[in-house]
């Protein structure tokens, strides 16, 4: 299916148009002491920083790539900047923190348009910051977790698709997930299932539905000669950097406010990676392999997952154990998955999946005063639980919503445009060559065997 530029146009002039017509939010609230001044400067930093993950991972999963994907690969995750930003203004966000419909799902007029999202608080969402931050906090989270998902179809998915799904995705699985756990009337979070920054709403769903994805497509086609080799290490460190480095307000953001939880946060989200990327080079050395930055590089964001529900509520100590089992366990599944003719590009499942599943279920086991290490059944047993409900609601939602957008826009490229490269194929770009090629390149790029007719005539 083809998508018309004129229709397309004319839709975007009708929204832009319908929008005149939508409800202005209430002025800023100005009582004093109603909005706490540290707490709202702490979560607009904490905003920024979450927002800049996502070109982090777009850095993160370029590099991994192949030479004629770099381009198409790392817009896959800075579109969603731009798809999800819209649907979350429009009800998005009231899907995911709107009026409660039985523990299920928000009512998508609460705050349509973000109406009566302004500068006052909110009394259980938000009781020291602007409800307008807490929502453009939280839409950093939702912006994320479908470019995560990108990494397991990696090469050979349509563009103009994968737009489709994203926004299906967000809708029928992201904001469900995220009003069951972190509204107060979801039902996860009326058994008590503790989810501190999105181990089991962002990594959990998209690792999920990464595996659905990767089951769906197929793998890349053998005689392109695929192989895992990265075609930009430098690429993968920025982007482990700036990942790195925006965690922290990803996890210490989600305390809400500048205050000792924030701070814990901090320290076990580092810890926890630090272990992690350890772990990951001394299991390479085991299997007689080279420390490599890729994967030092690798196991840093698996402990970042796998701290990620747990953040606030472990000690730092618990967070090196934390990010020692996740590495291990995400280590295993990759090498397996290596064996195996499943062909997640990227290696989503194995780390954000089992990572994320990894922190879920230490969670359960470790959280302060109320985990089975302190003599607690009741949590781990309804994580337990959680576990079977949210895995099966985003692995099956996901294969129903690829079947969906498969029927509408044939998700997968042609076998000539995998061929050249989506680069060439869906955008009609390239990379350039630099510097390092003219002494060799790096082993295992594919280069474009010849320039557009556009550039090679002028």
């Amino acid at each position: 299916m083809k998508m018309r530029p004129f229709a397309l146009l004319t839709a975007v002039t009708l929204i832009a148009a319908a929008t005149l017509f939508s409800p202005m939010s209430p002025a800023p609230a100005t009582t004093p002491g109603h909005v706490d001044s540290g707490d709202t400067a702490w979560l607009l930093t904490a905003t920024c920083l979450v927002l800049l993950m996502t070109p982090g991972l777009s850095f993160f999963y370029g590099g991994m790539v192949s030479r004629k994907n770099v381009i198409s690969t790392m817009l896959q995750s800075f579109i969603a900047l731009g798809v999800i930003s819209l649907i979350w203004v429009a009800f998005g966000f009231s899907l995911a923190f709107g009026e409660s419909w039985h523990g299920l799902i928000g009512n998508p007029m609460t705050y349509f348009m973000f109406r009566n999202v302004g500068g006052a608080t909110h009394p259980s969402l938000s009781p020291t910051i602007p409800l307008v931050l807490f929502a453009m906090f939280q839409l950093k989270f939702a912006v994320i977790t479908p470019a995560l998902i990108t990494g397991s179809f990696a090469e050979r998915v349509r563009f103009s698709a994968y737009l489709l799904f994203m926004a299906l995705f967000s809708i029928f699985v992201y904001c469900p997930l995220a009003h069951w756990t972190w509204h107060p009337q979801g039902f996860l979070h009326q058994w008590g299932v503790l989810d501190f920054a999105g181990g089991t709403v962002v990594h959990m769903s998209a690792g999920l539905a990464a595996l659905a994805g990767a089951v769906f497509l197929g793998p890349r086609r053998a005689d392109l000669g695929h192989g895992h080799t990265a075609s930009n290490i430098p690429y993968v460190l920025l982007g482990t950097g700036m990942l790195w480095f925006g965690w922290f307000g990803f996890n210490a953001g989600s305390a809400l406010g500048a205050n000792a939880s924030a701070s814990a946060a901090v320290a076990t989200t580092n810890t926890a990676s630090a272990a992690a990327m350890l772990t990951w080079i001394l299991l390479d050395a085991a299997r007689n392999r080279r420390p490599s930055a890729l994967g030092a590089c690798i196991g840093a964001v698996v402990g970042l997952v796998a701290i990620t529900p747990a953040a606030g509520y472990v000690s730092v100590g618990h967070s090196v154990f934390i990010g020692i089992i996740a590495a291990l366990v995400s280590n295993v599944a990759v090498h397996l998955k290596s064996k195996s003719s499943l062909d997640d590009t990227l290696d989503v499942f194995p780390c954000h999946g089992m990572g994320g599943i990894v922190g879920m279920l230490a969670t359960g086991f470790l959280a302060r005063d109320v985990g089975l290490y302190f003599g607690q059944t009741r949590t781990m047993l309804f994580h337990l639980l959680a576990l079977v409900v949210v895995g099966t609601f985003s692995f099956g939602v996901s294969w129903l919503l690829y079947w969906v957008t498969d029927s509408l826009i044939t998700l997968r490229v042609a076998p000539a445009e995998e061929a050249i490269g989506l680069d060439l194929s869906q955008h009609g770009e390239f990379l350039e060559l630099d510097p390092f090629h003219q002494f060799g390149g790096f082993a295992g790029q594919n280069e474009p065997e010849s320039k557009p007719r556009s550039d090679r005539d002028s």
